[in-house]
């Protein structure tokens, strides 16, 4: 009778932790406080101006951390400096939303630095892509949504509708985006949670505990410069891990400056994807606004979401 009573309680357990409902920071408003950090990449304070002009623009208040400005080789200041800048404004009651600088490489040696203790209490959203998919993927761990948007590197070379999606999600306003289907993808609806974001960092996260669970959600991936046998790769260790067989949905972004061989791989990236996913039976949408592109719309990770794609437009409409 015990041992029945504890198989119970582990299967509760187990399924309350699989069913968890994601926090979604509070939204902003005027006169709120956006943090700007490195976690990776440096970042001077010079760089930081068209960031910081369109935050005062939307009658947001701007506060640079201490890793702005820093330089150590290709990152902003050492690994123990970026963790400190980061727990401090995720610790700081005046700071509502940080936003990471910019990309590269060097999250992934912060993560396990980090105490999100207070952090899970009170969530804020933290905001960028590319390398910033680290956090995105461990706060999607711990239960919590946050921004796959532009960063204050990609501020000057962003369109203006791509930044009135950072706004709208920002302020809480209703996102929804419809572009035109291609012949090549695949039709179908999903409903879910949006999870995902760079397929290199994806692939770099799985068995940590950092790694995402795509089960019953639509899974977001993209990327940039990478080689295709790279991405084919990445995209059979993620099958091998069940990505994709437990997966709602697929949304492939921006696969910009793909590299060959000499002696060439055979395939494209389209292809690459198409000949690992297509068994699922999955609606699967390429070419999406979203990524290494300039055309990068803001995407709410964590949020629930209505999935199609038909013969004329891929629809994607938030929730919450």
């Amino acid at each position: 009778m015990k041992f029945n009573y504890i198989v119970l309680l582990i299967f509760v357990s187990l399924y309350s932790h699989s069913q968890q409902k994601m926090k979604m920071p509070s939204y902003l408003k005027k006169g709120d406080t956006v943090a700007i950090i490195c976690t990776a990449r440096k970042f001077m304070p010079e760089e930081a101006k068209p960031a910081i002009e369109l935050l005062e623009s939307w009658g947001l208040k701007t506060k640079l951390g201490r890793t702005i400005g820093l330089d150590s080789c290709q990152l902003g200041g050492t690994d123990a400096e970026r963790a400190a800048d980061l727990q401090e404004m995720m610790d700081d009651n005046d700071v509502k939303a940080i936003w990471c600088a910019r990309g590269g490489y060097g999250t992934v040696r912060i993560i396990d630095l980090l105490d999100f203790t207070k952090f899970k209490t009170n969530p804020k959203w933290i905001m960028g892509f590319s390398d910033v998919t680290v956090l995105h993927s461990h706060l999607n761990t711990l239960g919590i949504a946050s921004l796959h948007s532009i960063m204050p590197f990609t501020v000057p070379r962003a369109p203006e509708k791509v930044k009135e999606t950072f706004k709208n999600a920002l302020f809480g306003k209703k996102l929804e985006y419809s572009i035109p289907s291609k012949s090549y993808d695949f039709k179908g609806k999903a409903k879910g949670e949006l999870v995902g974001g760079n397929i290199s960092i994806l692939y770099s996260l799985l068995g940590s505990k950092s790694s995402i669970n795509t089960k019953g959600k639509i899974l977001f991936i993209e990327d940039l410069d990478e080689y295709l046998y790279h991405i084919d790769r990445m995209m059979y260790n993620l099958k091998r891990n069940g990505y994709f067989e437990n997966a709602a949905g697929i949304i492939v972004g921006s696969m910009h400056d793909m590299h060959d061989n000499e002696i060439p791989f055979g395939q494209n990236e389209v292809q690459i994807i198409t000949a690992i996913a297509k068994e699922y039976k999955i609606p699967i949408a390429f070419e999406f606004c979203a990524g290494h592109q300039k055309d990068n719309r803001t995407l709410i990770l964590g949020s629930q979401v209505e999935f199609e794609v038909n013969d004329k437009e891929i629809t994607l409409v938030f929730k919450n």
